[in-house]
């Protein structure tokens, strides 16, 4: 069964569920259901106790407002010590994975690459209290997890955050490991360029097929009256507005 499940808003976020957040959160699919709920990551350290019960820390995805994941971490990691309940809400972790971005004027600038945008993921004792803190961030959505519809039927429900599984849990910190940059290039098929150094310098032309992983493009070039299809390095060429 799919991770991907309905998501219900808190009550103090009036960020609306897109599509593109649902097809994100299906990409954390993993072990099916009946396993997921066994199969957890759990804290290296045994078990802890609050209120005389035992407690595991296990992996939640939470959705967050779009781009707001760095703002969720640093104000839930600073909640989590007022609230007193930083022994419970162990870790906090946006899987990142290295990334080259491509300026217009073909200069390279290091970034970072989030590997699921919209989610953060923590690692926490689930109960009362952790949840209402997470739930009560600001730019939280809501946990990732299964909804319980009301008694009526008609209305959605609550969300039960549903732990993610081991499968899950290592597959995106292995994506997150990777030590291949990822090529963020700010071209497209059909954007105006001007080339600015080689054998076609000064030449205009327009980008048909962009190659992020060898940092290079086509482009059609008026050469002699006719459109031509020319391979080009970024560093050859700059973006015209």
């Amino acid at each position: 069964m799919a991770l991907s499940v309905p998501f219900v808003l808190s009550t103090h976020s009036p960020v609306p569920v897109s599509e593109a957040d649902l097809v994100t959160a299906a990409s954390l699919d993993g072990a099916p259901e009946d396993a997921a709920t066994a199969d957890v990551l759990a804290l290296d350290a045994p078990p802890a106790e609050h209120e005389g019960k035992a407690m595991v820390a296990r992996w939640y995805a939470v959705q967050v407002a779009s781009s707001c994941e760095k703002k969720v971490k640093a104000t839930l990691e600073q909640r989590a010590i007022t609230l007193g309940v930083d022994s419970r809400i162990l870790e906090i972790e946006i899987p990142q994975t290295p990334a080259v971005k491509l300026k217009k004027d073909g200069s390279r600038q290091a970034a970072e690459e989030k590997v699921f945008p919209g989610y953060v993921l923590v690692r926490m004792m689930l109960d009362e209290d952790t949840m209402m803190a997470v739930r009560s961030t600001p730019n939280v959505i809501n946990f990732v997890g299964q909804e319980e519809l009301r008694s009526t039927g008609r209305a959605r429900g609550h969300i039960k955050p549903r732990p993610l599984s081991r499968q899950e849990v290592d597959r995106i910190f292995k994506r997150a490991a990777e030590k291949k940059p990822v090529v963020k290039v700010d071209l497209a098929e059909g954007d105006q360029i001007l080339v600015t150094a080689g054998p076609f310098k000064d030449f205009q032309g327009e980008v048909i097929e962009v190659s992020g992983e060898r940092s290079k493009l086509k482009a059609l070039l008026s050469i002699f009256g006719r459109e031509t299809p020319v391979e080009l390095e970024f560093a050859q060429i700059s973006k015209q507005s």
